[in-house]
């Protein structure tokens, strides 16, 4: 048996297409997809780009290996031509779209995906299968950025998620300015730091709470973090300081009411002399939460559940729209989901101070641009080979200095308009 690769992550309709279009002819007309969202999800005022970095590498190894394609001959999804077709697959068109890190908006075409019918359609399933998820969660997790207003965050959802999906949220939430995951894979694939001590399991092993900590404490030293809320929250600090000396580096709270959790413990800590052991909040812990924790005396919070799952939004809405054959633009017209026809450019207008006004999107035409404005996409693949991409780290920078281009209103948590307006001018 193979080790599944892309190829066959996919939807069953994908190669039918391709199969009635290798048939009919159609297959090599030159095409034009877009990626893009008709809404943000309800409360959200921008959305964000993320998982473009994931989705290029699946791209390059988007090959149908010979196992894959005698299952879809052996089931009857392709028959001989199209398994041939399959047998030779490489993507040979061009991929442009926004940065990694960008916010987007109804609208925004985040994906443009050029080249024959057959060889774009087949990969639409996993462009959407990527960018939904990670778009949906890099949002959830900048929102949480914003919240926690300066105070560092710690990604801990994996055991919330499907395990990939884990590691593709840990991504997000660094990209978005989480300063650790628990994640170890995620550290091992991307660079990004990791952190991680004990759960209660580890206290309830030991005798008492005292003997757990001594053993954390030996085998960690003084600059760990010590989980106080197995038993009695107070005495869980006294113990821990107790063990460690009022110069442990944290403790951590993990359920109550965590506001006055943290100000009872703040004070308890410092009437101890701990008085810069820090702080650490997690269980269950969104936007909303860290929003709501903002006055207390919190140095770190933990966040899993909510980031996994988008914050409610576990998807970000993008659709995969095909808006040109051959030069010619085409329009799906049906109620609610008609689509603005031709390849279309983009960018964000700002005002001399940086702070951004308006998306302006021109669909078969060059934005007639201004001082000022930014042209929103980039070239991640042209002719089939990949271009160079940058960093992660250097994705994050962008989505930071995004966010804080924006009017201060689009950081709101509540509910109401997008971030910025979006203009589509008319096609001549």
């Amino acid at each position: 048996m193979s080790t599944l690769g892309p190829a066959l992550l996919t939807d069953h309709y994908e190669l039918t297409m391709v199969r009635a279009a290798l048939r009919d002819g159609t297959a090599d007309r030159r095409c034009v997809f877009e990626v893009f969202s008709r809404r943000l999800p309800a409360g959200r005022r921008y959305g964000v780009v993320a998982g473009t970095g994931r989705l290029l590498e699946l791209i390059q190894n988007f090959r149908f290996d010979a196992d894959e394609v005698d299952f879809l001959r052996r089931t009857g999804v392709v028959d001989e031509f199209t398994a041939r077709w399959l047998t030779d697959y490489r993507f040979t068109g061009d991929i442009d779209g926004y940065a990694e890190g960008e916010l987007f908006f109804p609208g925004s075409p985040i994906l443009t995906v050029s080249g024959t019918f057959a060889e774009c359609v087949v990969l639409e399933t996993l462009v959407l299968s990527v960018l939904n998820h990670d778009c949906a969660t890099a949002a959830a997790a900048a929102r949480m950025v914003t919240a926690a207003r300066g105070r560092t965050l710690i990604e801990m959802g994996s055991r919330r998620a499907h395990e990939e999906a884990a590691v593709a949220a840990a991504r997000t939430a660094y990209l978005a300015g989480f300063g650790f995951t628990s994640n170890l894979a995620a550290g091992e694939r991307y660079g990004i730091p990791t952190a991680g001590t004990a759960a209660h399991a580890f206290t309830l092993l030991h005798e008492d709470e005292r003997a757990a900590f001594t053993s954390q404490v030996a085998t960690l030293g003084k600059d760990t973090t010590l989980l106080v809320d197995t038993y009695d929250i107070g005495q869980g600090i006294r113990n821990a300081v107790a063990v460690a000396g009022p110069d442990l580096r944290a403790i951590r709270i993990d359920s109550g009411d965590l506001a006055v959790m943290a100000q009872q413990s703040r004070d308890l800590l410092d009437s101890l002399g701990a008085t810069e052991t820090k702080i650490i909040v997690s269980g269950d812990l969104d936007e909303y939460a860290i929003a709501a924790l903002a006055a207390e005396p919190v140095d770190m919070y933990g966040a899993g559940t909510a980031v996994v799952t988008g914050s409610g939004s576990p998807t970000a809405g993008l659709v995969y729209k095909l808006v040109e054959v051959e030069g010619r633009p085409v329009v799906k017209r049906s109620e609610r989901k008609a689509t603005i026809g031709g390849r279309k450019v983009a960018v964000r207008r700002h005002k001399p101070t940086g702070t951004a006004t308006e998306e302006v999107i021109v669909p078969q035409g060059v934005p007639d641009r201004q001082p000022n404005d930014r042209l929103l996409q980039r070239t991640y693949v042209a002719g089939g080979e990949v271009a160079t991409q940058p960093t992660l780290n250097e994705s994050r920078e962008h989505l930071r200095q995004c966010l804080i281009s924006i009017p201060w209103e689009g950081l709101k948590l509540s509910a109401g308009d997008p971030a910025i307006p979006v203009t589509v001018v008319p096609a001549d």
